[in-house]
């Protein structure tokens, strides 16, 4: 990879009045655009285009041209930079594609690894860096690891995490405010003027219920049964006992 100056995959392009009517049709001319870094003006589409002739033309012609390799509408469009050889013989040098409206040139394989390999270097590094933080060394001793600072600062982060999610908890615990409170007993007391609470007597002690009624009046209802025991009138009461005379 280049200078980012001169590099095209570092930069984009993209024509604000264009992008509403992009179309399958119009999409060459739209990439064709004086103002588009990404288009050599000395390609065959440029003599097709003074010449006002059909692009099927192109195949006729030899050097560099571009064509339209894929549509996926409406928001993507592929253009691909190729060398004619000659109307079967083609190489293809780069491609672009248009994502609503922004043209990007599409990175070659070489600066996709060199891209991945930077950043797994950037990273390996970092760890190594980090690393040598914790590694200590004594002449009696050797080399040990230390990670006493890293586990006091874990459980101070974890300490505070802790403490604002009971900060939190506490809050929503919260179900009215102090405003709301009094604006709840404001209504009330509206209310309360409103539709006054009208006061019912409570019953007497002696006064019964319907139903109790009723089932006095069962009961008073029922017949009383006397039985009365007579003597049999057949036998005769025992003769009285007379004192003797001495």
């Amino acid at each position: 990879m280049g200078d980012s100056k001169d590099n095209l995959l570092w930069i984009s392009w993209h024509d604000s009045a264009w992008i509403p009517i992009l179309n399958p049709t119009n999409v060459m001319d739209y990439f064709q655009s004086t103002t588009n870094p990404f288009y050599d003006r000395t390609c065959n589409n440029e003599i097709v285009k003074m010449q006002r002739l059909n692009m099927e033309h192109l195949s006729n012609l030899t050097g560099l041209e571009y064509m339209l390799l894929h549509v996926q509408e409406p928001i993507l469009y592929v253009i691909r930079k190729q060398h004619r050889h000659s109307v079967s013989a083609v190489t293809p040098l780069a491609d672009f594609y248009i994502i609503a409206g922004v043209v990007y040139q599409a990175p070659d394989l070489g600066s996709v690894i060199n891209s991945r390999i930077s950043t797994t270097v950037n990273h390996l590094q970092g760890a190594f860096d980090e690393a040598r933080t914790y590694s200590r060394y004594h002449p009696s001793k050797g080399y040990w690891w230390e990670f006493k600072e890293t586990e006091s600062k874990d459980l101070e982060d974890e300490n505070k995490k802790s403490q604002k999610k009971s900060s939190k908890d506490k809050a929503k615990e919260e179900s009215s405010s102090a405003f709301q409170r009094h604006r709840v007993n404001i209504l009330l007391a509206d209310l309360a003027k409103k539709f006054p609470i009208k006061n019912t007597p409570f019953p007497a002690s002696n006064t019964h219920l319907p139903e109790q009624r009723t089932s006095v009046e069962d009961n008073s209802k029922v017949e009383v049964k006397v039985e009365v025991k007579t003597e049999p009138q057949g036998h005769k009461p025992p003769p009285e006992k007379k004192p003797r005379l001495g």
